[in-house]
């Protein structure tokens, strides 16, 4: 029973590091990066789609992205969510079968800003693996009457290991990322 609730909450503070790793990855650098673009949602046909679903995505230049799409008619739709993204400053062109996105350079001071985002990111997942060791905490707890007092502490020192580990990965994830960002 100890040995679920403990692989459990690996399970969910692996997904809580990647999904973090994820959202720093949307944030942009002084370079185009596709996965910017993964969370921007079109409104297709009333429908908010994300970008990836309606479009491919290339890289051919450092700063400059070009979606085609693979249904013509939304070339306007997805042209006005590119523009409408904040955090972007990209200002996306049309030349009637794709759109060429060209990001402009980094200011220093945006830059800063960037990394005050990264690290609100950065915060928030660790909150949220710390939020699911509380959760296992909870449930082994609730083991306390059908395990010995010296299995529940062996298995609270483990699972303050596994958070320990799973706090370092977003720590390094969040400077590799700053460096990134700080990079000119």
């Amino acid at each position: 029973m100890i040995a679920d609730v403990l692989a459990d909450a690996q399970t969910r503070m692996d997904r809580a590091v990647e999904a973090a790793k994820d959202d720093f990855a949307t944030v942009r650098t002084g370079r185009a990066n596709p996965q910017m673009f993964q969370k921007i949602l079109v409104d297709y046909y009333g429908t908010p789609t994300p970008l990836a679903q309606l479009a491919s995505l290339n890289n051919p230049e450092a700063r400059t992205i070009i979606v085609t799409p693979y249904d013509k008619s939304a070339l306007k739709a997805i042209e006005q969510a590119i523009r409408d993204t904040p955090n972007l400053g990209a200002n996306p062109t049309n030349d009637g079968n794709l759109v060429r996105v060209t990001l402009p350079e980094l200011t220093e001071e945006r830059r800063r800003e960037y990394v005050k985002l990264v690290k609100g990111k950065g915060e928030d997942a660790r909150v949220h693996v710390r939020g699911i060791r509380r959760k296992a905490k909870d449930d082994l707890d609730s083991l306390k009457s059908d395990i010995g007092e010296d299995e529940l502490t062996r298995a609270e020192k483990e699972l303050d290991a596994l958070t320990r580990s799973h706090v370092d990965l977003i720590d390094d994830a969040l400077k590799r990322k700053e460096a990134e960002l700080l990079e000119v």
